[in-house]
């Protein structure tokens, strides 16, 4: 790890010597762009059946071998020990008796006696992924990819070296991949036995490609069925119409479908421990990406489905039931922050059980009700393991992984603020501000422009835009949760359709220029930086935000709008944000004009540094070469930072740790934060 090494020496030396307790402000350090990447990742907690013990996992990053370990840890809960590693291995799960548990290896199952003793080893080639146990424990269910359609290379075998791609329909790529002939197919394992593909011949994946993960499959009390998530409509990329489907492991019967007549995303599914009921997500308008997810109950022995609260105005996450299969525990996104709320089936009255400053996420319910198990992340720490008092919303902490670290860190402020919009409504803002700040200093100021475009600026820990990292090189940061963010209401999250370059922009300016009238704040060393829709906004302001900002930085943004309708992939998107392709109609052609940022490049003069991906196929990168060839031609200073093998985010350790780098290298040529507070020296600068 020298890249790690020559930056973050003082912290690894100070923990080297078992450095412990509180360290004083000057000995401390602040968080650099390579030590971020020392920072260890906590899995999700697995709580066994009886909730005594807790498996998790722990990745580190080896950035000079530019790949990472994730290594599994068992923890007793009772008897107040040190949590021991058990496996190198990833997706933990428990058998039902809670006296073994299996790993995926990448090469194949592990199962592991509590006990102690050989491991079992069970080989599945090829590669998948989302392991399960069975209620019963006598099979596995997993997801793996299947080819069935021939490619050009399959049609002519006799042309071994000819390099090319055929397509007859639409969805010919997808996020970061081209259309290969495969599709992920649920398969079951029994164990000793032989192994079947429940979706044979059926050219339809679960989960749903690229983020659907395991929540998207769940296994009857009984063993006999597992219900899952797939999509089979016509045109996949027009609609947004994924259902739930119920199959039995032995591969009779039909796969029936849970959720006719149901036009927007269902998902999610979840048995009830007694079997009555399954829980899962489910949009009510087809097309709609960003539409509130209802928390809907299908009830077995009736074949019926029920919002379970209706007028919620929140779209439940991580639902989980309680042993007794009376109530659902479930995250809620509010106010820039993620909590847990519980909802009695027979009330149907979801109440809030935590409150804070905090992201919590991948809920576990010990059996006896009374605790939770969690990942709590906030802007200063990546997630750590939480226990949670349902009575009380007390938190405690599990494990503290990174905490030897942290005692050496300096640590950013982080405050939510309110700001007056232009049309008299509240704009929640996090405003992070650099280590020992002094009010009495001026520092140089970003202002962060969010994706999605509704994704809610909430309390994470990204690994490439961090704010701690930002403020600890000596900026002060607003993060703003501008119109067409969740978390505020349905009406806030939806404004922003069809209205990209207005109110949001308006928003994002009235921040701006309150923070830049602030005497800490110094104006003329102001950036605008953001991602996805995020980059749009920081070309939109290029053109439309005055004389406000010293740089601007726009990674994977959309520049041209009529380009972008028809490079992107996932149609529905555009269709419903953009109001349809330009030629829809007159008033959906103005739209494109006016919100277009390629429309006000005569304004352009601030330089700029544009960033994307070869691989990103929901923002093609020509969208980034088209803005960095105006900047060009409009003589405004600028770069061109292209990664080939990386798609929407940057994934890799090495191109995360550069992409850091080319990021504060632009920031400090233009911001200078060592005018106000000294930054700490950065590699390859």
């Amino acid at each position: 790890m020298r890249c790690v090494l020559a930056v973050f020496l003082p912290v690894l030396a100070a923990l080297c010597l078992g450095a412990t307790g509180a360290v004083a402000q000057e000995q401390q350090q602040n968080l650099t762009p390579e030590g971020l990447w020392g920072l260890a990742r906590v899995g999700a907690p697995v709580l066994s059946p009886d909730g005594a013990m807790l498996l998790y996992t722990v990745s580190r990053t080896d950035v000079s071998a530019n790949r990472g370990e994730t290594k599994v840890y068992l923890l007793d809960l009772h008897d107040g020990g040190p949590a021991r590693q058990v496996a190198v291995g990833y997706q933990p799960c428990w058998s039902p008796d809670g006296k073994q548990f299996c790993v995926s290896t990448g090469k194949g199952i592990r199962i592991v006696s509590v006990a102690g003793g050989d491991a079992q080893e069970v080989d599945l080639p090829g590669g998948f992924g989302n392991l399960a146990w069975s209620p019963t424990g006598s099979h596995f269910s997993y997801t793996q990819s299947v080819k069935l359609d021939a490619t050009l290379s399959d049609r002519y075998p006799d042309l071994p070296e000819a390099d090319a791609r055929a397509y007859d329909d639409l969805f010919v790529r997808h996020w970061d991949q081209w259309k290969d002939g495969t599709y992920s197919h649920l398969f079951v394992h029994e164990i000793g036995g032989a192994a079947r593909d429940l979706m044979a011949a059926d050219r339809v994946d679960t989960p749903l490609v690229p983020f659907g993960g395991g929540e998207q499959i769940s296994w009857s009390p009984d063993g006999k069925q597992l219900c899952y998530t797939a999509k089979r409509v016509d045109d996949p990329e027009k609609s947004t119409d994924s259902q739930l489907y119920l199959c039995n492991i032995d591969g009779t019967g039909e796969h029936r479908c849970l959720t006719n007549g149901m036009p927007g995303f269902d998902q999610d599914p979840v048995f009830s421990p007694d079997g009555r009921f399954i829980a899962f997500s489910s949009m009510a308008r087809g097309g709609y990406e960003s539409d509130v997810a209802r928390l809907m109950l299908h009830e077995m022995a009736t074949g019926k489905n029920r919002e379970l609260m209706p007028g919620f105005e929140a779209s439940p996450h991580d639902v989980s039931w309680s042993a007794d299969s009376a109530t659902v525990f479930f995250t809620v996104q509010t106010n820039g922050t993620t909590q847990v709320y519980r909802c009695a089936v027979a009330a149907g009255k979801p109440e809030a059980v935590t409150q804070g400053r905090h992201r919590l996420g991948g809920l576990q319910v010990d059996p006896s009700g009374k605790t939770l198990l969690a990942q709590r992340t906030t802007t200063e720490r990546p997630a750590e393991i939480v226990s949670i008092d349902v009575a009380t919303g007390k938190i405690q902490p599990v494990t503290d992984i990174n905490g030897e670290i942290y005692q050496q860190l300096a640590l950013p402020t982080v405050e939510a603020e309110w700001f007056d919009a232009t049309d008299g409504k509240k704009i929640h803002s996090w405003i992070i501000k650099p280590p020992g700040f002094d009010p009495a200093k001026k520092y140089p100021f970003i202002l962060y422009c969010q994706g999605g475009p509704q994704s809610m600026v909430g309390q994470w820990f990204s690994f490439r835009w961090n704010f701690h990292v930002m403020a600890a090189q000596g900026y002060v940061v607003a993060a703003v949760n501008r119109r067409g963010l969740p978390g505020f209401g349905q009406e806030w999250n939806e404004q922003i359709s069809r209205d990209w370059g207005g109110q949001a922009m308006r928003d994002l300016l009235r921040v701006c220029d309150e923070m830049q009238s602030r005497p800490y704040i110094d104006r003329e060393r102001t950036a605008a930086v953001g991602a996805s829709f995020g980059g749009y906004t920081v070309f939109w302001l290029m053109g439309n935000g005055g004389d406000r900002f010293a740089c601007m930085i726009a990674h994977c943004g959309v520049f041209n709008l009529d380009s972008m309708y028809l490079a992107t992939e996932e149609q529905w998107f555009v269709d419903w944000d953009l109001g349809g392709p330009p030629w829809t109609s007159p008033e959906v052609e103005a739209d494109y004009r006016r919100f277009s940022p390629h429309r006000h490049v005569q304004n352009w003069r601030t330089p700029l540094l544009v960033i994307h991906g070869e691989r990103d196929y929901r923002v093609p990168y020509d969208q980034g070469l088209q803005a960095f060839t105006a900047a060009q031609m409009m003589g405004v200073e600028s770069r061109f930072l292209v990664f080939p093998n990386e798609g929407h985010w940057i994934l890799r350790p090495q191109n995360g740790v550069l992409w850091q780098r080319e990021f504060f290298r632009w920031l400090d040529r233009f911001c200078d934060p060592g005018g106000a507070a000294a930054a700490p020296s950065r590699g390859g600068k």
